[in-house]
């Protein structure tokens, strides 16, 4: 029998955060100590190991054992999210950077249209993108997706199912749930349809490493993720941001963060909204 190992003491936690923070930039302190306890227990019984030591012993293995590390970032990952969250981001979408996109794309021979969702957790923002396009511009007459990416291998797997309760899909309306959503017989779980699935590519991707895109992106969402990096991290990876924007457009970031004191070139917009100049 596996027993639960005793709480972690303040070197192994010590040697967690550095070792998540040169992985995936995420800072943890001292105020998620218990959460990094609960969810290490939770990983090391159901590997059958007792002790901390032994685990790092694991991920390390002389090499770093990729699925490992893969299994322990899904434990400690928190993904709470729902349909069009942070409304006033959609808002500022519908009436002036989808109208931006289409009067830049309109008679040109350039139809693409690509938007990112960094760090899409179960799949609600990207779905709410989709949506939100599709309401607002003929979507047939362009070549348009949506990369949707996390680290989290559960949240990407949940994401690609697009099955989501009533309580998830509190802001969208009932003409919305009509037409994008089928319903289960007992009206518990609403699927997304296919026509909106089939617009969007989910991938796992680890913000710290290298994008592995060749081409740009008219809006790139990040909401909600860079409250866990330090500012250093931040102005690391809100300028690879700006490498992969297009000439006029948007980053949205959560509206609690703030790059204040970031170093960047993306010129303030409003609040959460930044725009790369033209």
């Amino acid at each position: 029998m596996v027993v639960a190992p005793d709480k972690i003491t303040d070197k192994e936690f010590t040697r967690f955060c550095d070792f998540v923070y040169k992985r995936c930039g995420i800072t943890l302190n001292d105020n998620k100590r218990d959460l990094v306890h609960s969810r290490l227990a939770k990983r090391l019984r159901s590997i059958g190991m007792d002790s901390y030591g032994e685990y790092f012993e694991l991920l390390y293995n002389g090499q770093d054992n990729e699925q490992e590390i893969v299994n322990l970032l899904d434990a400690i990952s928190t993904n709470v999210t729902y349909f069009f969250r942070e409304d006033k981001h959609f808002d500022f979408l519908v009436n002036r950077a989808i109208p931006e996109i289409v009067a830049h794309k309109k008679g040109g021979s350039e139809k693409k249209i690509r938007i990112w969702s960094a760090g899409c957790s179960t799949g609600e923002e990207p779905y709410s993108l989709a949506i939100t396009f599709a309401e607002n511009i003929a979507l047939n007459e362009y070549d348009f997706k949506i990369l949707a990416t996390d680290l989290s291998t559960n949240v990407l797997s949940h994401a690609r199912k697009g099955i989501y309760d009533q309580e998830r899909l509190r802001n969208v309306s009932p003409a919305m749930l009509k037409k994008y959503f089928t319903v289960s017989r007992d009206g518990s779980r609403f699927r997304v349809h296919e026509k909106l699935v089939a617009d969007i590519k989910y991938a796992r991707l680890n913000l710290m490493h290298d994008f592995p895109f060749k081409g740009s992106f008219d809006t790139i969402f990040c909401r909600n993720v860079m409250i866990y990096f330090d500012r250093q991290t931040q102005g690391i990876l809100v300028n690879k941001f700006s490498n992969f924007l297009n000439p006029g457009g948007y980053l949205m970031i959560g509206h609690s963060e703030s790059l204040t004191n970031v170093k960047h070139d993306l010129e303030y917009v409003q609040p959460s909204l930044y725009r790369k100049k033209s």
